[in-house]
């Protein structure tokens, strides 16, 4: 009878075990605490499934799931940047994703189908108006290095991943020529290199520069707060305004597929998608979902960028010419 009681009580402990690893799900991700954890416990709390968080850069995420390997205890690989997404998926790190998720974004979905994006982000120029001249201003980026009146003036980010993003969109855009030209013509204004998006933003803000290439949802975050910062978008279609989109895919280590679907799905709902663009100030990709008063329309947002690629976005060749620059 002990020997029975025992046996039962070691299935039952078993059981317990596998609901709790059912109940439990891991997720690596490049975006900031700050925007995951919110989403993190509201999904927890209305799901009751725990959510372990790894947080780093896109960079440092892809090397840790190479180096894992098979060992990997992660389920979701949640991106910063397109480009780090095409990496995984070339990889092979991803599985396909069913209907069910893939069919909730209007745009941007890749045609592997392993990954869905969850926010996007434009490419555009912030500016201290009392400063810059919108008539100064190009139609293109690749006619910024004319802007020889801002020598000195103009500020970049060339370590941060959209920049990088948008240089890979350059090359395959122009050509591995015409974008090191652009970077060594670029270089010949003496432009100012920041870490961050808010430290350049606060230059332009304090008069240290008068403006520089940027996320749009950086400009709009002080604008919320009463700071007379500038928003001026390319014409349609020019990689100045590329559309950058955040996402996530469901990695071939997975422990909870059903979680991990579910997780996905959250984030695409109204509640999710609301937040992104209510809080974060970045454009949702669901339907629905009511936009701040700054942003510009849907329709017209996706028609600043030009049409891409992004599993193959050459982000290797756009690094590889921005070391050669001296800005790596």
């Amino acid at each position: 009878m002990k020997k029975y009681h025992a046996l039962i009580f070691a299935v039952l402990t078993l059981l317990g075990l596998a609901q709790a690893q059912q109940q439990s799900l891991t997720v690596y991700t490049g975006r900031g605490q700050g925007l995951v954890e919110p989403l993190v416990k509201q999904f927890e709390a209305e799901t009751g499934i725990k959510v372990n968080v790894r947080y780093g850069r896109d960079a440092e995420i892809l090397a840790a799931l190479q180096e894992e390997g098979s060992r990997s205890p992660a389920d979701i690989f949640w991106a910063n940047t397109a480009g780090a997404l095409g990496v995984a998926s070339e990889r092979g790190l991803f599985i396909r994703l069913g209907d069910s998720v893939t069919r909730v974004p209007t745009n941007f979905v890749p045609a592997s189908r392993q990954w869905v994006p969850l926010t996007m982000r434009l490419r555009v120029i912030g500016f201290n108006p009392a400063r810059v001249k919108l008539e100064d201003l190009p139609r293109s980026i690749m006619d910024m290095p004319r802007l020889t009146q801002y020598r000195g003036r103009i500020g970049w980010t060339p370590t941060y991943s959209s920049f990088q993003d948008m240089i890979a969109a350059m090359v395959m855009q122009f050509g591995e020529a015409r974008t090191r030209q652009w970077l060594v013509e670029m270089r010949a204004l003496e432009p100012k290199s920041y870490t961050s998006n808010p430290a350049m933003m606060e230059a332009i803000r304090s008069g240290e520069i008068d403006l520089g290439s940027t996320n749009h949802y950086y400009i709009q975050r002080l604008v919320r707060a009463g700071q007379p910062i500038g928003t001026y978008y390319f014409a349609d279609g020019d990689v100045g305004g590329l559309a950058l989109v955040t996402g996530a895919g469901i990695l071939r280590t997975h422990k909870n597929l059903t979680a991990a679907n579910r997780f996905l799905l959250w984030l695409l709902s109204p509640k999710g998608q609301q937040f992104f663009t209510s809080e974060i100030i970045e454009y949702p990709v669901a339907r629905g979902i009511v936009l701040t008063s700054n942003l510009l329309p849907i329709a017209q947002a996706v028609a600043k960028s030009p049409r891409v690629d992004f599993e193959k976005l050459p982000l290797g060749t756009a690094l590889r010419l921005l070391r050669e620059a001296g800005l790596l």
